[in-house]
């Protein structure tokens, strides 16, 4: 079942007002010190490696195997800041090359979105993600908005490899790890400049892990005339047709591998 918050708009730490406060354990208090403390001493540029620590530190403090954080872009791309696994990689990627997934729910809806057994169905807003997953040694997933003031900047996926659900204080300090996430993001810069643009957007310009996906998209707008969510929609089709991850498709078409005349038309 998808937990989803109903009144997404407001300002602060978002997901300490769902959480309710109170729970806040001394681990996650230490966490919090820490990305401070981490991100005043290495300055900008350190927030790849705090998001790494905060989502190690995630598979510590609760009942999950893997944790991971990605942000979003302008256009609706996704990208990979750190994961801590193999199989968190392969859940954030799939769920790239579909267009669909809970980090996309989280991401619109501003709530938590909590499945704690995905064999019991799939949820109807990602019935392909959900199938395509059981590929993996997943049986429940958690994810949570990471918000900065009124903006939705990203995303904390966790997964478990057995069914079940997160108690009270579980949920509460996956949010309150979720709001530690915001203050690592704040680390990612480049040059002193901040990755939010003047619209209140994540820039586009953050690949870290999907620079391609950035180029091939680009290469069919100029290519083929289409704005760049028609673009990025045809690069997700033709991956999932293919049965390819979209990263391996656009490394294919900024190679030259794919011509766009015989494939994209």
């Amino acid at each position: 079942m998808a937990i989803t918050n109903t009144d997404p708009e407001g300002t602060g730490c978002r997901n300490a007002e769902l959480a309710g406060g109170g729970f806040a354990v001394a681990e996650v208090e230490d966490l919090r010190a820490s990305v401070l403390a981490a991100l005043g001493e290495a300055g900008p540029g350190s927030g790849v490696d705090v998001v790494g620590r905060v989502c190690r530190a995630c598979v510590r403090l609760l009942p999950v195997d893997g944790a991971a954080v990605s942000v979003v872009a302008g256009t609706g791309h996704r990208e990979i800041v750190y994961a801590s696994d193999a199989v968190s990689t392969a859940l954030a990627e799939l769920q790239f090359s579909l267009g669909e997934g809970p980090c996309f729910e989280a991401q619109t809806s501003g709530g938590p979105v909590l499945v704690p057994d995905l064999a019991a169905g799939p949820p109807p807003a990602w019935p392909i993600f959900a199938a395509e997953a059981a590929a993996q040694p997943v049986a429940a997933l958690f994810t949570f908005p990471v918000q900065i003031g009124a903006v939705r900047v990203a995303t904390l996926d966790t997964y478990r490899s057995t069914p079940g659900s997160l108690d009270a204080t579980e949920l509460s300090t996956a949010l309150q790890v979720a709001d530690i996430a915001a203050l690592a993001l704040s680390g990612l810069r480049d040059g002193g400049e901040r990755w939010l643009d003047g619209d209140g957007r994540w820039m586009e310009g953050a690949g870290m892990r999907f620079r391609e996906v950035h180029q091939a998209t680009g290469m069919l707008i100029a290519h083929l005339d289409l704005p760049a969510s028609a673009a990025l929609a045809r690069l997700r089709a033709y991956a999932f047709g293919h049965g390819r991850s979209l990263r391996d498709v656009a490394a294919d078409i900024v190679a030259g591998r794919l011509r766009l005349d015989e494939e994209f038309r």
